[in-house]
C-alpha cells in the first residue's frame, strides 16, 4: 500500500463522508484507512445458514431468511408509533418490525423485491416477528464481500443512535478493501520471523480478520495478528531497557563493607537460597555505573524487608544514604520500627518521615538529610516533597510501587546529580504473562521461596451458620495464649449491602467474649491515628486477645503471636486482598488459621475465590486464579492499563503467543539492538510508526 494511501482520511471513503468521519473519530478513534483496516472485528457470526419462515422456532437466535416484502404499514401513535412490513418466503409470512428512523425506512424499503433479512426472531401469539433487522438487497447480497463467518464490530450507543449498525461498518469494510485491492500493504515482520512461526503474510492477515473464508484462515489470521502485536509491546519494552542501560548513568556500589558484614553475621536466621539469589542479582546490577530499575517480588512472609535492608547496608557501605518509599503511614511506621530494631547495635541514623512528623522533627530530618549525618529515610509520599533534599541518595526502595504514579516516583530521581538506583518491591504476586506485558521494561527477581521452619497456614471455609463453633475454637486459641484477627469490609451498615459491618461484629464479639475475661480492640480507617496507633500498640504488647478491623490491617501489622485470621464475608473481597490478609498470621512458630466466613448465597466467581484460598497458600497461583477471573485491566489497576488496551490479543488465551513473541524480541535486539540489519526494515518501518502512536509506552515503568 502506497504510503498516501495509508494516510488517507477516511471520510474520502465511499459510503462515509464528513459527518460519519467524525462520529467514527469520536466513536472509535479511527481517522485514516490504516486506522480503518486496524478495527477489528470482536466475533463472529456464521451466514452460511439460510432458513424457511416454517422452519422458525422461538429461540430468539439469530437468523438470516431470504423473502419479500409484501406490505407495508405504520401502526400506533407518538412514541409508540412502529413500521410494520409483512415479509413472505414460499412457506409463509412474518413480520419485520421498526420503531426508529421510520420516514427514513419507509422511503427505501422496495416492495416485492428478493431480500436477505438478518436479526433475532421472537414469536407474538401465533406469527414470528424480527425487530430492527439487516436488510439487504438479494441482488447486493449475493454480489458483495462476504465471507462465512459475519464479522461484528465494536460499536458505542452513539454509533446506533446514528444509524451506524453493524452492517454499515461491514460495508464500509467492502469499499475499504476494494479501494486497497491493487495496493501493496507493506510487510510488518521478517522473512525469518514469519517462516519460524510458519505465519500468513500481513495482507491475507488483514482480509481474513475482516472476511474469513473459512474457519482456519481465521485461526491464521488471529495468530498472526496477535504474534504481532504482542511481539512489538514487547520489543518496545526490552528495547527501551537496553537504552536506558545504555545511556543512564547511575553510581556504582564497588564493595560490600563492614556495615553489611557485621549485620549479616548477626541476623538469627539464615537467609534462603531465593533471598540469596536475588541478593546476588540486585548487588550484579548495583555494581554497574548504570541506574539500576528493578521489580522485587515476593509473597506475604517471604522476607522481602531484609533484602531491602541488607542492600541498603551495602549502599552505606558505598557512601551513599537511602530511602524506602511505602503508600501508607501505618506500613511506613512499621518499616521504621523492624528496621530500627535490627539495626540497633550499628551507627546507622533511621528517621522516619510521614505527613504527621512535626515540624520541628521535620527541620532536624532535613538538615541531617542535607548534610548526610542521617543515613536511612523511611516514610511515605512526604519523601518526594521538593523541600526534602539528599545528600548524596543512593538507593531509593519503593513499597507496594503500583500504589504510586509514574510521576511521584519520578521525582526521586531529582533528588540527585545522578539517579539513585531504584528498587521497587510487591507484596503481590504477578502473574508471569502480566509481568511480561506491564513491567517488561524492567528486571525482575523473585522471592519464591518462604523461610524454613514456617508452618503452612490452614485456611478453612464456614457459612455464617456455624458461627458458634467459630467461636469456640476462637476460645480455646486464646486459651493456648495466642491472638486473633477479625476482619470486616465495612464501617458501619450500608443500605446497598446485606453483610455483617465492623460496629455490629465489634458488638457481638464484646458479647461473646465479655470483660474482664477477654479483651477486644477495635481499629478503622475513620479513627484518628492516635486512636488507631493505640489500639494497634496494645494488640502487639499482647494486652488484648482480639483485634476487630477493617482492612487497614492488610498491610503493615507484624504480631507472633497471632494466629488465627477470620475474615467475615470473605465473599466480598478480591482474591488478592484475601491473601495479604491472610498473611497477617503465620509470622510466629504456631500452628496459623485462616477462617473464611461466608453466607450460603455465593456467585460463582465467589466460589472460585474461596476455593482458590482453601486449595493453596502459593500466591503466585492465587494470581493467576485472580488474573482469569478479574482481567489485566482490573487487576493492575488504572495506573498501567494503557499498556493492556490490546486491540486483538488476550494475555490471558495467548499465554504462550506472549512466551514466544518476547523470546522472538529478546533474541532479535541481542543480534541487532538498532534494528540496522537489511532483513529487518520491515520491522524497523513498523516499530517507527508504532512507536510514534503509542506514547505512552514510555511511561510503563
Amino acid at each position: 500500500m502506497e504510503k498516501s494511501l495509508l494516510h488517507y482520511p477516511i471520510e474520502g471513503l465511499k459510503g462515509v463522508g464528513p459527518a460519519r468521519a467524525k462520529l467514527l473519530y469520536n466513536a472509535l478513534g479511527v481517522i485514516t484507512y490504516s486506522d480503518l483496516l486496524n478495527l477489528y472485528p470482536r466475533r463472529y457470526i456464521d451466514k452460511t445458514a439460510y432458513y424457511k419462515i416454517n422452519q422458525l422456532q422461538n429461540t430468539n437466535a439469530e437468523v438470516q431468511i431470504i423473502g419479500k416484502i409484501i406490505h407495508i404499514k405504520t401502526i400506533g401513535e407518538k412514541r409508540a408509533k412502529r413500521l410494520v412490513a409483512t415479509f413472505k418466503d414460499e412457506t409463509g409470512t412474518m413480520e419485520l418490525v421498526w420503531f426508529r428512523g421510520l420516514k427514513w425506512l419507509k422511503d427505501g424499503l422496495k416492495i416485492n423485491e428478493p431480500y436477505v433479512a438478518y436479526g433475532k426472531v421472537s414469536k407474538f401469539g401465533q406469527n414470528y416477528n424480527m425487530p430492527h433487522p439487516e436488510l439487504e438487497l438479494l441482488a447486493v447480497h449475493q454480489q458483495s464481500l462476504r465471507s462465512a463467518m459475519q464479522p461484528v464490530y465494536p460499536l458505542t450507543e452513539q454509533l446506533t443512535k446514528k444509524n451506524i449498525s453493524n452492517r454499515t461498518i461491514n460495508q464500509i469494510m467492502q469499499h475499504l478493501f476494494r479501494s486497497l485491492q491493487k495496493s501493496v500493504i507493506p510487510e510488518t515482520l521478517s522473512e525469518r520471523i514469519i517462516k519460524q512461526f510458519d505465519l500468513i503474510s500481513k495482507k491475507e492477515a488483514l482480509f481474513n480478520i475482516h472476511f474469513p473464508q473459512s474457519q482456519s484462515l481465521l485461526l491464521k489470521a488471529q495468530q498472526r495478528l496477535k504474534f504481532e502485536e504482542l511481539f512489538y509491546i514487547q520489543l518496545q519494552l526490552i528495547r527501551s531497557n537496553l537504552l536506558r542501560k545504555a545511556k543512564s548513568k547511575g553510581y556504582a556500589f564497588e564493595e560490600v563493607g563492614d556495615l553489611f558484614h557485621q549485620f549479616y553475621k548477626k541476623l538469627p536466621f539464615e537467609l534462603t537460597n531465593a533471598q540469596k539469589r536475588v541478593i546476588k542479582e540486585i548487588r550484579t546490577d548495583a555494581k554497574q555505573a548504570v541506574q539500576m530499575n528493578r521489580l522485587l517480588q515476593g509473597d506475604v512472609g517471604s522476607g522481602k524487608t531484609i533484602v531491602a535492608l541488607l542492600v541498603m547496608l551495602i549502599a552505606l557501605d558505598n557512601g551513599f544514604q537511602t530511602t524506602l518509599m511505602a503508600p501508607t503511614e501505618i506500613l511506613a511506621q512499621q518499616h521504621y520500627k523492624s528496621i530500627s530494631a535490627l539495626l540497633i547495635d550499628l551507627p546507622v541514623n533511621v528517621q522516619l518521615l510521614t505527613g504527621s512528623v512535626k515540624a520541628k522533627d521535620r527541620k532536624v530530618i532535613h538538615q541531617g538529610l542535607e548534610d548526610g549525618t542521617l543515613h536511612i529515610l523511611i516514610g511515605t509520599h512526604a519523601i518526594i516533597e521538593d523541600k526534602v533534599k539528599f545528600k548524596n541518595l543512593g538507593l531509593a526502595i519503593i513499597d507496594e510501587q503500583h500504589r504510586f504514579g509514574v510521576k511521584q516516583r519520578a521525582k526521586l530521581w531529582l533528588k540527585n546529580e545522578l539517579p539513585p538506583h531504584i528498587l521497587v518491591m510487591t507484596a503481590t504476586p504477578i502473574p508471569r504473562t502480566l509481568a511480561m506485558s506491564v513491567y517488561g521494561d524492567l528486571d525482575i527477581s523473585v522471592i519464591d521461596e518462604l523461610p524454613k521452619g514456617r508452618k503452612p497456614i490452614k485456611t478453612i471455609h464456614y457459612y455464617d451458620s456455624n458461627r458458634l463453633k467459630v467461636i469456640g475454637f476462637m476460645k480455646s486459641e486464646i486459651a493456648k495464649g495466642h491472638q486473633i484477627y477479625q476482619v470486616f469490609p465495612l464501617i458501619e451498615e450500608s443500605e446497598a449491602f446485606d453483610y455483617k459491618d465492623l460496629m455490629d461484629g465489634y458488638e457481638a464479639i464484646c458479647r461473646d467474649f465479655p470483660r474482664p475475661e477477654y479483651q477486644v480492640s477495635v481499629v478503622h480507617g475513620r479513627m484518628k491515628p492516635s486512636e488507631k496507633e493505640f489500639e494497634m500498640q496494645r494488640f502487639t504488647k499482647g494486652e488484648t486477645n482480639i483485634l476487630v478491623a477493617t482492612t487497614v490491617i492488610e498491610v503493615g501489622v507484624n504480631v507472633p503471636n497471632a494466629s488465627v485470621m477470620i475474615i467475615e464475608s470473605a465473599e466480598k473481597f478480591g482474591l488478592s486482598q484475601l491473601h495479604q490478609l491472610r498473611g497477617r498470621v503465620g509470622r510466629g512458630a504456631a500452628q496459623s488459621y485462616c477462617v473464611l466466613m461466608t453466607s450460603h448465597k455465593l456467585s460463582a466467581d465467589a466460589k472460585t475465590r474461596i476455593e482458590t484460598m482453601v486449595a493453596t497458600n502459593d500466591g503466585f497461583k492465587i494470581a493467576e486464579v485472580d488474573l482469569k477471573l478479574r482481567g489485566p485491566g482490573n487487576m493492575m489497576g488504572t495506573q498501567q492499563s494503557g499498556v493492556l488496551n490490546l486491540q486483538i490479543a488476550d494475555i490471558i488465551a495467548d499465554a504462550k503467543i506472549l512466551a514466544a513473541a518476547r523470546r522472538t524480541a529478546i533474541e532479535l535486539l541481542a543480534k541487532d539492538p538498532n534494528l540496522a540489519e537489511k532483513s529487518h526494515l520491515p520491522i524497523r518501518n513498523a516499530f517507527a510508526v508504532l512507536a510514534k502512536k503509542n506514547s505512552n509506552w514510555n511511561q510503563i515503568s
